[in-house]
This record gives structure tokens, sequence and C-alpha cells, in this order.
């Protein structure tokens, strides 16, 4: 018998997985804190004996070279990736032996990268499940612009090719298990439900269902802007990560919370946007603990800048912590913990703007003679969707570099859902703009009488 444990990343939708049989286990593309896999091979009682990358990561810092350091395990890496560190390299074909009647056959599926390498686990000789990594995707395929702008219409064509060839050596019952899909965006797409099998891929997979030049052609029209830190992940894994270091970071004081300000430095407050709206330090940015900090705040601080995180608890701070050193922000410059009162000098008040649904909007846009700016900040795919009529547009992840592009004039400032729309009023707050954050869902826009136009109207 078999077992296949899956290690769920929400903040940057993507999944982790060991799998093995009664002694020994495999861990495929673990996270960087790789204390949760180890614990979930104490809790089968199984030995780690090999890990695996389907692919050197664009999205985040892979755990794998610590992971087999610490546990003594075969790292494997696929042969044609470039890398700094000692591995086993791995080709297509080549079958690892895993347990009783328990093996991994690597696959070459380029197309995510160049080198690109799934994995099939197989008992008794019979697939029984496909970690697919960037590849076959639930509904969907990797994005193949990650690597270098001039291979992307050939690694297109290549996941097509990848995606046919899982479908043809794999029994119409394998489990599809993916790393991306789940929300990051090395995902081309959002994943269509929380599990699948080659079968169902069949049934509803643009690359199972178009002919290459179609899907190509649909593929590189969805592609949008890449995540800015991406730029530093796959050197960072190319090179061999080095350990984490998750201990508590040097408390800072409310005077050294405003020097650090004063000197141009990213003070981020993790409490959620409703409490930050109502009271905060001048200055701050707002990126909530339980939103996807990793994501936009690795996306929008320009690299290397020192942070402070402000948190309302050290159980906040911790697990933002842990989200923040997937990405490379390995260790805040300082940080503080409580509420804005603990945070501010004597004699300093809190900041705030106000929230708004977007009923408050359309109320608020009657007056014809007092207009106010309407800033959508959500990405160019959502906005052909939709948008309100006059609206301007700033995707959130360049709005920190186009503050000033913002029309003068009291700003309300929405997106989909209300958590992008907190962290742009919290730049825009902090760059003395009178702001109003819509904290509302996007459907409730055209149901609060407000006029809606698409791209092509």
């Amino acid at each position: 018998m078999f077992f296949v444990d899956t290690i769920e990343i929400e903040g940057l939708g993507n999944r982790h997985y060991l799998a093995g049989g009664a002694r020994a286990a495999v861990a495929v593309d673990p996270p960087r804190d790789i204390d949760r896999v180890i614990a979930a091979a104490a809790r089968r009682g199984v030995r780690i004996t090999h890990v695996v990358e389907t692919h050197i990561h664009n999205d985040y810092v892979t755990g794998g070279l610590e992971l087999a350091r610490v546990t003594g395990a075969a790292y494997l890496v696929p042969a044609a990736a470039h890398v700094s560190f000692t591995r086993v390299p791995v080709s297509d074909g080549d079958v690892i032996e895993l347990d009783r009647e328990l093996a991994v056959r690597a696959l070459a599926t380029p197309g995510h990268t160049p080198h690109h390498t799934a994995y099939v686990l197989e008992e008794g000789g019979t697939p029984v499940a496909a970690f697919t990594g960037g590849s076959l995707l639930i509904g969907t395929v990797g994005r193949p612009d990650l690597v270098e702008p001039r291979l992307t219409e050939h690694l297109a064509r290549a996941q097509h090719a990848s995606a046919h060839r899982l479908a043809a050596e794999l029994p119409d019952d394998t489990s599809v298990l993916p790393t991306h899909g789940f929300g990051s965006f090395c995902s081309s797409g959002q994943a269509e439900g929380d599990a699948s099998t080659i079968g169902r891929e069949k049934t509803m997979n643009a690359a199972l269902a178009q002919d290459v030049d179609s899907f190509v052609a649909d593929l590189l029209a969805g592609l949008e802007d890449v995540p800015a830190y991406y730029a530093h992940m796959g050197p960072a894994n190319s090179a061999g990560p080095d350990p984490v270091d998750l201990t508590a970071p040097r408390r800072a004081d409310a005077e050294e919370i405003a020097g650090r300000l004063a000197a141009g430095e990213w003070v981020v407050d993790l409490r959620n946007r409703v409490a930050f709206a109502q009271g905060h330090v001048a200055g701050s940015f707002n990126f909530e603990a339980d939103g996807k900090i990793a994501t936009y705040l690795a996306w929008m601080i320009p690299w290397g800048k020192p942070v402070t995180l402000l948190a309302e608890t050290p159980q906040q701070l911790a697990d933002a912590q842990r989200e923040l050193v997937r990405v490379g922000i390995d260790r805040p410059a300082a940080a503080a913990t409580g509420a804005p009162s603990d945070w501010l000098r004597p004699g300093d008040a809190a900041a705030s703007f106000r929230r708004a649904a977007f009923g408050d909007l359309a109320a608020r846009l009657s007056r014809p003679e007092d207009l106010p700016v309407v800033l959508d900040v959500r990405r160019d795919s959502e906005r052909a969707g939709g948008y309100i009529e006059g609206s301007v547009h700033i995707p959130v992840h360049t709005l920190h570099r186009r503050i000033d592009e913002v029309p003068a004039g009291e700003v309300w400032v929405h997106c989909a859902g209300g958590m992008r729309a907190g962290i742009a009023a919290s730049l825009l707050d902090a760059a003395g703009r009178d702001v109003v954050a819509v904290d509302d869902g996007f459907d409730q826009a055209a149901e609060a009488g407000l006029a809606l136009r698409t791209v092509s109207s």
C-alpha cells in the first residue's frame, strides 16, 4: 500500500507532497520551511529517502537542498537544470526504487521550464499518481513565459506536447498532483476543482482539447504580469538556498519605528484592513497576515529594502515571518507586537482613513459637482470583464511606483474583494492622499447602480 500526503501552502497557491510506503518516502517540490515535511514523515513513521524537484522554481525558494541534507536523502534534480550544488541528475525514464513494490519514474515534460520533469508514482509497475509540478495542472497548465521571453512560444508548444505525452502514457485513473495551480502566478489559470485524474483532464483541459496552434494562441493571449520577485527565485534555487532562520526578529520600540520610516524603509502592519483603517502608524503599509502577504509584499517591495513588521500577536508575527522566508525575505530588520498605541511615540497621533461599500460610492458619485477619483487596482484580466465608467486603472502591484499618476482629489480605491484595495489605500494614505477604501465585492457594483463598461464597449 502507498500513501500521498499533501502539504498545502495557501498563501502562495502551491501544493507539496510526501509519498511513500511502509518504510520510505519521497518529498516532491518541498517548501523552504522543511519542518512541515519532516513532521508529515514523522506522523507516517517513514524515512525520507529521496527529495525530488520537478523544476527550478520561479515562485518560491525551495527547501529541497536543506531537506536532503538534514535527512540524508538523495536529492534528485532534472539533469538539464543548471545548479551550483551537488545533486543526483535525473533524466527521462529514470526509475527510482522507493519501497517494496513502489517506485518513481521520471518523465520529461518541458514547457513550464525547458528541463521540467514529472514523476510518476508506480505500485507494482502500475502508475497510480503523477506529480506534474508546473506541467499538466488541474484544468490548465503552468505558464511558459518565466524563463526567457524568446523561449515563450517554444515552451508553450512544449507544454502542449508534454500534456499529450502524460495523457497518452498514463492510465485514466492516474491521479494528477500538480505543484502549481491553486493561486500561484506560475499557473496560466486557476485550478478547476480540488482533485483530478488523467481521464478527467482529457475532458476539460484546454491543452488536451485544442490543437497546438489554438492552444498556444489562447495561452499566450492570457498571460499577465509576472511578479517582480520571481526574478530572484530562480537564481536562489539554482545557487542552493540557505537554511531558514525563523527565530524572532529584534524588537523595535516607537522611536526606532519612527526612525526607520524617516529613513525610507518599509514598515508593514500585518493587522486586518479594518483595524488598520481605524488607526495605524502614519507612513506604514498594510499587508494583511491573513491575505497573500508573501506574494504581494515580495512583488511590491524594492528587493533588499529593510522591512519592519508590526503585528497584533507574536503568533501573527511568526506566521508572517514563515510566509516571507518562502519567497526569500529572510530576516525582518525589526518587529513589534501590540497595537498602534504601542508603536507611536508620545504625542504622535494615529493615522486613519475611511472604508465604504459600492453603495456608498454610488451615492458619492451622485454629486457631479465634486466627483472623486475612482481607482481600480485589479489586474488587466479582471478589468476586461467590466469596470466602473470613468475609473482610473493602476494594478496594485504597480501602484507604489505610479502614485504620481493618480489624479488629484479624493480617491476611492477598489479591487475585487477588498484586500488589495486595503493595500492600495495604505500606500495612498502614506503618500498623504485623501483616500477611501471600498471594502466590498465587485459583484455589488452593478447592484449599487454604478455604470459599468467593458474594455470593448
